[in-house]
């Protein structure tokens, strides 16, 4: 792998779409979440403004970007409002994907998750902080793995659970992921898998990078890829990545 700040030219002569992980790619890892009954309290992360500079640049120079994240479709709205203009976002591990207004659902996963939702709600265990409101993946975070859900979703043959670190995300095996969320976004915008550059850092990134013509890596003890970023001070690993592009295109 050679760091980021090594791409040259040739490398991303091809290049038309910019697809970014969010946590820990554009802004940093960690959800604060408190459940209090039917009440559920989530911070709504902002990226920086020195981003959304970057990004308009990007398009500027023809780009197109693609926010591709486990988080639902409103949360992500409310992150990236100063540039959903001329941005796509494929949400909930690839589910379905908002472009130019419209919302493409790729992903149909109601009749098996409805199975062990019930189940799940009913762990009661003080490191479940809580259920993160979505419409087509489940996703619980927690302070540390816990064992009822392990068990549970051991017996589930249809549905993945991973555990990314600070939550259970589980859906539909090899089918609800942000893999297949990329692989239509290609489709719709009539590019090629060469064509197309993936920064992500965790486990469930893996895949989509694999879709990519350049996979860049924030994490290389997670995930692979033909690049890698590292944190660099308050510099998260979008920041440098579009750094580097801008200074060579």
């Amino acid at each position: 792998m050679r760091h980021i700040k090594d791409i040259k030219k040739e490398d991303i002569k091809d290049i038309k779409l910019i697809v970014f992980d969010v946590d820990g790619v554009l802004v940093r890892r960690g959800t604060k979440i408190k459940q209090e009954g039917n009440t559920t309290t989530l911070e709504t992360k902002k990226i920086a403004p020195e981003q959304i500079s970057q990004i308009h640049r990007l398009k500027e120079k023809g780009y197109y970007i693609n926010i591709n994240s486990g988080r639902g479709l409103y949360m992500l709205q409310e992150m990236f409002r100063e540039i959903l203009d001329f941005t796509s976002l494929t949400y909930e591990n690839g589910s379905a994907t908002w472009f130019d207004g419209k919302i493409y659902q790729h992903v149909n996963s109601f009749h098996q998750l409805k199975k062990v939702i019930p189940k799940l709600q009913k762990v009661k265990h003080s490191n479940i902080k809580g259920f993160e409101p979505k419409e087509l993946i489940i996703t619980i975070h927690c302070t540390n793995p816990v064992k009822e859900i392990d068990d549970i979703m051991s017996k589930e043959k249809d549905l993945y659970s991973i555990w990314n670190g600070e939550a259970y995300d589980i859906g539909i095996k090899n089918i609800q992921t942000k893999a297949v969320g990329l692989k239509s976004l290609i489709k719709l915008l009539k590019i090629k898998k060469n064509n197309v550059l993936v920064i992500g850092d965790n486990y469930n990134d893996s895949e989509m990078m694999a879709e990519g013509g350049i996979a860049v890596t924030a994490d290389k003890d997670r995930v692979k890829g033909h690049f890698y970023v590292e944190l660099e001070g308050q510099k998260l690993p979008a920041d440098q990545l579009m750094e580097s592009i801008l200074k060579i295109k």
